[in-house]
């Protein structure tokens, strides 16, 4: 059985940025290229360098696959109301962080998880989340047309894709205080919290009851048990 991570985050959206518009001016020399998004998007590399880093920042998941599957739930702090038969979101930060909920949740419904997965980060990378969604789409989900994705933005299918997100989110025990909430195997606590956020690698390995795959068999990775809470 996989060991199985729920992750509940919030959009945070609150500063305007043009998103991932391409310029074919750079003046900065190749070391820099990946500096910064600016600068990724000045030198024409934002997608070489946006995958460099999203591989490796997702290096345990790569390590681990196997034995650990991974869910997103978009959701955060917002509010649900039915009105007339059709949910209501309110968000802790307003209209455009549940805009962007919703189409993260509509990209991890009509993708593939590595698309999706790679689409939102080029996202949460840009300074505004809404403005670069388009882009990303097109860089990382080339086979999704935008337009297909703003039809279940604003209609039913992305209404009860939210609806569910929140009944995830309502259903927590205990229930989240923060974003992001993470849960192990449906548990949480603040030293799993702790651990997933610092060193996921070793907590997988650690917890996972089952045959343990090469990547979690030798000291040489620096795997530790934290079966005790160390």
């Amino acid at each position: 059985m996989k060991a199985a991570l729920l992750l509940v985050l919030t959009v945070w959206l609150n500063v305007q940025y043009g998103g991932c518009a391409f310029s074919s001016s750079c003046s900065l020399p190749p070391s820099k290229w990946c500096s910064s998004l600016d600068s990724a998007i000045q030198c024409g590399v934002l997608k070489q360098c946006l995958l460099s880093n999203f591989t490796r920042s997702h290096q345990t998941a790569d390590q681990v696959e196997e034995i650990m599957s991974v869910t997103l739930v978009p959701y955060g702090n917002a509010q649900e109301k039915n009105v007339g038969g059709k949910y209501v979101f309110e968000c802790q930060h307003g209209e455009q962080e549940c805009l962007g909920n919703m189409i993260e949740t509509c990209l991890l419904n009509m993708t593939d998880a590595s698309a999706a997965y790679e689409t939102i980060y080029c996202m949460e990378s840009a300074d505004d989340v809404i403005s670069a969604a388009k882009s990303c789409v097109d860089l990382f989900s080339p086979e999704l047309k935008w337009e297909s994705i703003d039809s279940c933005v604003n209609g039913d299918k992305g209404n009860q894709l939210m609806h569910q997100n929140a009944l995830k989110t309502q259903a927590l025990n205990p229930p989240h205080k923060y974003v992001p909430w993470i849960t192990i195997n449906g548990a949480h606590t603040d030293d799993l919290q702790d651990k997933a956020s610092t060193s996921l690698f070793s907590l997988v390995c650690s917890m996972y009851k089952g045959p343990k795959p090469a990547a979690c068999g030798g000291s040489q990775r620096g795997f530790r048990s934290y079966s005790n809470n160390e």
